[in-house]
């Protein structure tokens, strides 16, 4: 059979295939996406069950005309192969290549970057209302995973631009997944909503009956609308976005293309924000996705015949505080567990198993995750929040307002802090530092390795004060060195030096380490190394020896230079009046790309031996 996907070089030739047709490039996209996804890693199980919905949007919209947000962004792999980057797609995630989200430097059909959740509907509202002011007449749609609608910037977003009823499309793709299951009220509506035929059969039945009645004077026709949602809440109570203005249609089988041609056909006519239910299957067509969506959800690279992961040998910095937090939880039954629908991600999924009632996921809700658990904090508990680097952002008010202006003891557990590789620029952790450092009451720790972790695990759960432990993807290091005793706000000296002193947080210690080897190789004289651990309070005994005992001095950082751990030394010993020559090794004010972490430590010039040459250059020739 001829191939289909072949004859795809930009959206409008989906429009030009026929029913056939249609169905025959579904099949060999989710080849296609298996095919790249399995050599180079990838969110594979979210891509797997919109192929069909996005399809029917290629073939029923006018891209780049017309406009698609995408929330979560990863679901976009299929829109990018039919939006004219087929032969692009194989450089997924790739240093130089596409990116794993939408991007609208990479094509005039991305309309929007999306790499964090709950965001979509606010800018459709804002497209469709830009499309008003400019007299165009575009279609619209957001679509949005149910594991997205439990972040509130969804309801703000339904809020206002129900309100507004300027028309637009809200497509929610109901999988009843997000990474982890769904939890929430939202999705027992749902639930109710899809399986519901009597809901269905009712509401058709009772606009066939109104259709038929003649044009009626305002009070009768006030009392129909009345009898109908009378009736709509007997079969479906709180049918909740119908009441926030949107026409709800649905729900509709996410993979028969013809079903939704001919609901996106509906909503097009009604020229009313309207809100099209859609039910996937996460994972659709490839059975070890179906099965365990959870793990095909971001996935590196496997054995598609069989579903295995490449191996990766030793442990990761997310199970190592996974153990430690389980040991002091066996311990204190005042700990508490929280997470934003990332139980697996960042290790409590065994927690969740262990203590049940003392583990909470709130859904994708960063900001009510951090809230709520300062809450538990006033009341005598010990809440671990953990959360990536990148999400926590979302929360920076609430930590701010309902954690440090209280000082209340809640342990941040900061994953995926620094550099994470190939999901690029949306999800790098590179702020936590600068922005955490800022706050009163604050304390930020930075382990250097596992056993580091496991002691500043223990040390911040028996705080009185907020405590944020920051962490990186990845295996942890081999402790080389001892560990020390955590001590607030107290460095650990290394290695004593003669002319240059390095000062170094978390894994770049160890770069610290290799640096001083090759300034000793090249300068004949040692070169003295400290780690200082916390990044706030910082170790101020420590930082008046380095600058009165060195002439040189470098700091290295996993994280933006601007704000950073150098920042925060020299303005210590700004405040020390003393004069410090310093070279600063972080990562520039751009937001970086995406690639693996060996290409983007090389393009920076973040690694050891760059590090020495510049550091040389500078100093001595």
């Amino acid at each position: 059979m001829e191939s289909v996907l072949e004859k795809i070089n930009c959206s409008a030739d989906v429009r030009n295939l026929c029913e056939k047709e249609l169905e025959q490039l579904a099949v060999e996209l989710r080849e296609y996406i298996l095919e790249v996804v399995a050599k180079q890693g990838g969110h594979l199980a979210p891509n797997l069950g919109v192929i069909e919905l996005t399809i029917a949007l290629h073939k029923f919209l006018h891209l780049p005309y017309d406009q698609i947000v995408w929330d979560v962004g990863h679901q976009c792999y299929a829109h990018k192969i039919l939006s004219g980057r087929k032969e692009e797609f194989l450089t997924l995630r790739q240093k130089g290549g596409i990116s794993g989200f939408p991007k609208p430097n990479e094509s005039s059909c991305d309309v929007f970057v999306a790499g964090h959740s709950s965001t979509s509907i606010s800018v459709a509202v804002g497209l469709a209302q830009a499309a008003l002011h400019g007299g165009e007449r575009r279609h619209v749609v957001a679509v949005i995973g149910d594991g997205a609608m439990t972040g509130g910037m969804a309801y703000e977003a339904l809020n206002h631009g129900g309100g507004l009823q300027t028309p637009f499309t809200v497509i929610l793709n109901d999988n009843e997944m997000s990474i982890g299951k769904n939890v929430g009220s939202l999705p027992n509506h749902l639930t109710k909503l899809r399986t519901s035929p009597r809901y269905r059969r009712g509401k058709m039945r009772l606009n066939h009956f109104l259709r038929k009645i003649p044009k009626i004077g305002d009070p009768m026709a006030y009392g129909m609308e009345r009898m109908k949602n009378s009736f709509k809440y007997f079969l479906v109570h709180g049918v909740v976005f119908e009441e926030m203005g949107f026409v709800y249609l649905g729900p509709v089988d996410g993979h028969d293309i013809g079903a939704l041609l001919d609901v996106l056909e509906k909503s097009a006519s009604l020229n009313k924000p309207t809100l099209i239910h859609v039910v996937t299957k996460k994972g659709k067509g490839y059975l070890p996705a179906e099965e365990k969506p959870n793990i095909f959800h971001g996935i590196g690279s496997f054995d598609p015949d069989t579903g295995e992961a490449n191996s990766v040998s030793g442990t990761s910095y997310t199970a190592c505080f996974k153990k430690a937090l389980l040991e002091e939880a066996g311990e204190n039954d005042n700990i508490v567990a929280i997470t934003a629908a990332m139980a697996d991600g960042t290790g409590l999924n065994e927690f969740a198993k262990k203590y049940p009632s003392r583990f909470y996921d709130v859904g994708i809700a960063e900001q009510h995750a951090i809230t709520f658990a300062g809450a538990m904090a006033s009341r005598g508990y010990k809440p671990v929040v953990a959360i990536y680097s990148t999400f926590l952002q979302r929360a920076y008010d609430q930590i701010i307002q309902d954690i440090c202006l209280s000082n209340l003891p809640v342990v941040l557990a900061i994953d995926r802090a620094g550099l994470v590789g190939e999901d690029g620029p949306t999800h790098h952790g590179l702020f936590d530092m600068a922005f955490l450092r800022t706050m009163p009451n604050m304390t930020v720790m930075v382990p250097r390795d596992g056993e580091m972790l496991k002691r500043m695990t223990k040390y911040a759960l028996k705080q009185n004060t907020p405590m944020a432990l920051r962490y990186p993807r990845g295996k942890i290091k081999e402790p080389i060195l001892p560990t020390p005793n955590i001590i607030r706000g107290k460095g650990q000296i290394l290695r004593e030096g003669e002319e240059i002193g390095i000062l170094a947080v978390g894994t770049f210690v160890y770069t610290a380490l290799e640096l001083a080897d090759i300034l000793e190789r090249e300068l004949g004289q040692k070169a003295g190394v400290a780690d200082l651990c916390f990044v706030k309070p910082l170790d101020t005994e420590l930082l008046c020896k380095w600058a009165k005992a060195y002439k040189h001095i470098i700091i290295l950082e996993e994280g933006v230079q601007k704000g950073g751990v150098a920042s925060a030394c020299l303005e210590a010993w700004q405040e020390m009046n003393q004069s410090v020559n310093v070279l600063n090794c972080g990562f520039p004010d751009v937001f970086i790309e995406q690639g693996t972490i060996a290409e983007l430590y090389e393009e920076y010039a973040l690694t050891a031996p760059q590090i020495a040459a510049e550091a040389l250059a500078r100093w001595y020739r």
